[in-house]
């Protein structure tokens, strides 16, 4: 091999050891800004705490979890892993603490979920859960402005996903509710806000939103196939007016 061929093949590799030192550089600067995003989407820096609020199971005294809850805390415990926080979870009626002092992940129905209900209360005035004990075709439906979304169960079951701040300053951490018509909605709205989270930071940045979404064939298909509804956030944070004669009925 003659002086001028060893000058080229190590120019090459040189060269080639540059690129890939270049290309690593690279790929770690833009990891290390796509976590930067998801960090401030949901509010969870380096080694920050978040709140994980869930039903507990009726039949036991302990903080005892519902299948469909476990699966949804899972997905959502993978979340905070990767942005590198931590998580305590914490009985629906034992959290009692105000919201935007910590990242927190309510899941479940207000019926029977208290800290969904007061979030709901405080903020999302324009949805109405119907709680009536007795059979009907309105049990369990939601009202959202003037808009009807009734249950079938097994069939089609809605959930609201929802982003929400107690103010407006930089520092205040944002609430996550998944309030389902069923168990199974919960775990759906945790898995479509781990699979789609980098499409609603684009689409709303880190600003308050409110989507309807509808799980699909439940009783054959599990939480894997929703369908997005609708971005309710105006209507489900404007007060519903008194009732009227002409309300809108909507059956999906």
């Amino acid at each position: 091999m003659t002086e001028d061929v060893r000058n080229l093949v190590l120019g090459l590799v040189v060269a080639a050891g540059l690129g890939a030192l270049l290309g690593w550089f690279v790929r770690g600067r833009l990891w290390k800004r796509g976590l930067r995003r998801k960090q401030a989407f949901f509010g969870l820096p380096d080694n920050s705490e978040s709140l994980l609020v869930v039903n507990r199971d009726a039949g036991g005294g302990e903080l005892m979890v519902v299948r469909h809850d476990v699966f949804a805390l899972l997905e959502l415990a993978a979340l905070i892993k990767e942005c590198g926080a931590h998580a305590q979870i914490v009985a629906h009626d034992a959290a009692r603490q105000s919201f935007g002092e910590r990242t927190e992940f309510c899941v479940g129905s207000p019926v029977v979920n208290r800290r969904m209900a007061a979030h709901m209360h405080s903020l999302l005035p324009g949805v109405r859960v119907n709680a009536e004990p007795e059979p009907g075709p309105d049990r369990g439906a939601f009202q959202i402005g003037a808009e009807r979304y009734r249950l079938e169960a097994g069939l089609t079951e809605y959930v609201l996903l929802a982003r929400l701040t107690a103010g407006q300053g930089q520092e205040a951490r944002p609430v996550f509710l998944f309030c389902g018509q069923r168990a199974v909605t919960g775990q759906a709205a945790a898995r479509y806000l781990a699979r789609h989270h980098e499409k609603l930071a684009r689409k709303h940045g880190n600003s308050p939103f409110v989507v309807l979404l509808k799980v699909v064939n439940s009783q054959a298909y599990g939480p894997d196939v929703v369908e997005f509804v609708a971005d309710v956030t105006q209507a489900a944070r404007t007060p519903i007016p008194a009732p009227s004669s002409r309300a809108s009925h909507r059956a999906k």
